[in-house]
């Protein structure tokens, strides 16, 4: 009845969703959406996942991941920061709407399964500061971080806590997001669960420079953790590469 009287909205596109008041989680999208994801396109450095502009395939790492920590082995994104994946990111962060993390976590989970994660040991989300999440009522994060533990079979860490004093990462040029989060996390109320032994899935829902990802890797390194692999819902492209991104790469199905 309830989704009769109020039925449920594409979070991608505002097109009415049939048939979700028919079922208890349904996936805020619409099937035109649903289908419209894009993976990154291709090539992309093995290591940071960024696209390469390029069709030939070059094996070493790109200049784009050199610098960061090597406790960050790997960092990877399900979809490529564009229509719909923009919306998603939109409503989960800014929007209070914690259902879109249902579609963008179910994307990475894929995403990951596809780099053989096996051997991991926790998940952990990057954390947010005590501000915004009272003004949005939760950490983004850990929404994805929390169904990312569930189906992965892997117990979810608040390993790291946010310091107060930094300015959003959103504006910010490459060199001032690193310096940025430089000490912007330290342990979380979870630290003394990260042993030696641990390799943990790092969450947030967007991957830009990686800037956030290096600082809050070493934080756990320092905690004791020796392999980290960060995964993103989504990844911003170079300026260069966005007008090729629909003609060049795959879509990536519900």
């Amino acid at each position: 009845m309830l989704g009769f009287l109020l039925p449920l909205k594409c979070l991608g596109c505002g097109a009415h969703v049939p048939g979700a008041g028919r079922t208890e989680r349904p996936e805020p999208l619409c099937l035109d959406c649903a289908l419209s994801f894009r993976a990154p396109p291709g090539p992309r450095c093995p290591r940071c996942d960024l696209p390469r502009g390029t069709g030939r395939d070059r094996p070493a790492r790109c200049g784009h991941c050199e610098d960061w920590p090597g406790v960050l082995d790997r960092a990877v994104a399900a979809v490529a920061l564009e229509p719909p994946a923009d919306a998603l990111v939109q409503a989960l962060k800014y929007g209070g709407w914690a259902a879109a993390g249902i579609p963008m976590a179910r994307r990475m989970v894929a995403r990951l399964r596809e780099i053989s994660v096996s051997e991991a040991t926790g998940v952990v989300p990057v954390p947010t500061t005590a501000r915004r999440r009272r003004q949005r009522g939760y950490n983004q994060a850990e929404i994805l971080a929390a169904a990312i533990a569930v189906e992965l079979d892997l117990e979810l860490f608040e390993a790291l806590a946010r310091k107060p004093g930094q300015t959003s990462q959103v504006a910010l040029q490459a060199d001032d997001r690193r310096a940025n989060v430089q000490m912007a996390f330290g342990p979380g109320p979870s630290a003394h669960r990260v042993t030696h032994q641990s390799h943990l899935i790092l969450v947030d829902d967007v991957l830009t420079t990686g800037a956030t990802a290096g600082a809050a890797a070493l934080t756990l390194a320092a905690l004791g953790a020796q392999k980290v692999t960060f995964v993103a819902f989504a990844r911003t492209l170079p300026h260069s590469i966005v007008l090729s991104v629909a003609d060049s790469s795959s879509p990536v199905h519900p």
